[in-house]
């Protein structure tokens, strides 16, 4: 890399065949090369060129890129001032499992046709992933953006598409309880949704449908909640800010600011002392 304003970081969910990276480049060139894996990205800044499939593609900011696994593809700036852009490494296995949990029947792995695709939400689905997986979320938000995300691509970017999820049928409420209960027990720990989705016996995305039919939040949404409220009575008792985060399972200080004030209106700090 040529210049000081360039950089790229890199983000790993343990336990999860994905990576995340985000790089802003200006000079550096990037060789003729593949991945072992799914690869999916957003422009967020000024434009990239790269040559695929036997051709030169543009991917200026608000396009999606979607590679398939050993595709070869070089890359570079193709604007002056360089481009940023966010890119996910998904595992082939992973791709396979979260698409037969949220559509059973698929047949195969996803196909996807051309290299740039213009669709806004698809765009939002991938950049939310993206932050999620960047930030450090919950394993619960990190793995219902992965489904979305997932669902969207396959939808509307793959040439051979998952089946849709059946979105029908009644909700199971007593094994949805049975989810909540759990939520409400642990809500400090870091559930994964295959744990929830054995505790209230089915499928991940069936879950996450049925939880949010049956209570209006998502799951991560209810333990996030969950941690607010732990979080709010502790403060309330005098504990100071740092440590009510950690007691309620935030990440950290700032974390639990960010969420209590956008929810209650003023900072943990405030509240403490009002």
């Amino acid at each position: 890399m040529t210049s000081s304003g360039e950089r790229a970081a890199y983000w790993r969910v343990p336990g999860l065949a994905l990576e995340a990276m985000d790089a802003r480049f200006e000079q550096y060139a990037y060789p003729l090369h593949s991945h072992d894996t799914y690869s999916f990205g957003v422009t967020d800044d000024g434009a990239q060129s790269f040559v695929c499939r036997g051709g030169r593609h543009v991917s200026a900011a608000g396009l999606v890129m979607a590679f398939n696994p050993d595709e070869p593809h070089d890359g570079q700036s193709a604007v002056h001032q360089g481009y940023r852009y966010r890119m996910l490494h998904l595992g082939e296995d992973l791709v396979r499992e979260v698409l037969a949990d949220a559509a059973p029947g698929t047949a195969g792995l996803p196909l996807f046709g051309t290299p740039v695709v213009e669709n806004p939400a698809l765009a939002r689905a991938v950049a939310r992933l993206h932050t999620a997986v960047a930030k450090n979320a919950p394993r619960l938000v990190v793995e219902e953006r992965l489904t979305a995300a997932l669902l969207a691509l396959s939808r509307h970017a793959s040439t051979r598409p998952a089946p849709l999820p059946d979105r029908q049928g009644r909700v199971d409420l007593e094994a949805m309880a049975r989810a909540r209960n759990l939520l409400r027990q642990r809500f400090v720990d870091n559930i994964s949704a295959d744990e929830l989705a054995r505790t209230a016996g089915c499928s991940r995305f069936t879950l996450y449908r049925g939880f949010r039919a049956a209570y209006g939040f998502a799951p991560s949404e209810y333990q996030r909640d969950l941690r607010l409220r732990r979080a709010r009575a502790l403060l309330a008792e005098g504990v100071a800010p740092s440590l009510a985060a950690a007691e309620a399972g935030f990440a950290d200080q700032a974390h639990l600011t960010r969420w209590f004030t956008r929810t209650y209106g003023v900072t943990p700090a405030a509240y403490r002392t009002a």
